[in-house]
């Protein structure tokens, strides 16, 4: 006798629930939605029509003066960008996964401490570490090159994390007996089993750290003052802050943002395969 309302009940709690996801859909892609509109605008436009609708269609030419002004500086801060935040996912998840393997499979005194004081550093705000670790490099002489961003970017106590939880999840401990006994060693096991079986998990740990690298704007505003060392995010925070006197420069900062965030949607989209095979197991786990 209870199942019509139950049904109507459930049918109502679907129905709620499609549309707070329909809200948070439209309040996240309505920034974007913004950025497209203005970046296909001209500058004169900016201010005299509507943020949400389109004008005249102004978007090459923009791209054009973008990639030309200052002798093409925005190309070079792109290259920065993709250096950084490529290259630094790449060590970093190779890392992340070394060291979540170990935690994960060998039987060591200290092991759980030593995960302790890594999951105490996934609370510690990367801002905090930008002061101590400008002490350290202008110690060392590196303050003002690549390796004053590239460095810091290879470390990820999340990804050690979230490495550990995937290896405990997916590699098989009989599986790594097996290679032991057939007389490989603790690297070539790593690379030719527990490598294969996580790189689902490898994936979605690069993702993170290749978002985080490439978003990254604090730690390369503490440690940089070349502006041919500029990542896309410091380049375009010191475009704006001249738009007062150079307001022309408004436009160009609008179309280095939607350039900017296109690198991140094509990786996802070409990896989302992955990464949803990784998450779904760590939650699995």
């Amino acid at each position: 006798m209870s199942t019509p309302s139950v049904n109507r009940e459930s049918g109502l709690s679907r129905t709620a629930a499609m549309a707070v996801m329909l809200l948070l859909a439209v309040y996240f892609l309505l920034p974007i939605y913004f950025l497209i509109v203005a970046a296909t605008k001209p500058q004169g436009d900016l201010a005299s029509t509507n943020g949400l609708t389109f004008s005249h269609f102004d978007l090459f030419d923009n791209l054009r003066v973008l990639f030309t002004r200052s002798d093409g500086i925005f190309g070079r801060w792109a290259v920065n960008t993709v250096l950084y935040a490529v290259l630094g996912a790449a060590v970093g998840t190779m890392i992340s996964a070394l060291c979540g393997y170990a935690l994960a499979k060998f039987r060591f005194r200290g092991r759980e401490f030593l995960f302790s004081v890594i999951l105490g550093g996934v609370l510690v705000p990367t801002t905090a570490l930008a002061l101590p670790l400008f002490l350290l490099f202008s110690a060392t002489g590196i303050v003002n090159t690549y390796f004053a961003v590239f460095l810091p970017s290879i470390v990820s106590p999340f990804g050690v994390y979230l490495a550990r939880i995937f290896a405990n999840a997916a590699v098989p401990q009989e599986l790594i007996e097996s290679a032991r006994l057939d007389g490989a060693g603790e690297f070539r096991t790593f690379f030719s089993v527990a490598f294969k079986l996580m790189t689902p998990a490898l994936v979605t740990i690069f993702l993170f750290q290749f978002v985080a690298i490439w978003n990254n704007f604090f730690l390369p505003m503490v440690m940089l003052q070349k502006e041919s060392l500029f990542p896309i995010t410091l380049g375009l925070y010191q475009w704006n802050g001249q738009t007062a006197r150079a307001p022309l420069l408004q436009e160009s900062v609008i179309t280095g943002s939607l350039v900017s965030i296109v690198p991140v949607i094509v990786v996802f989209v070409l990896l989302q395969r992955f990464w949803r095979t990784g998450l779904a197991a760590g939650s699995l786990k």
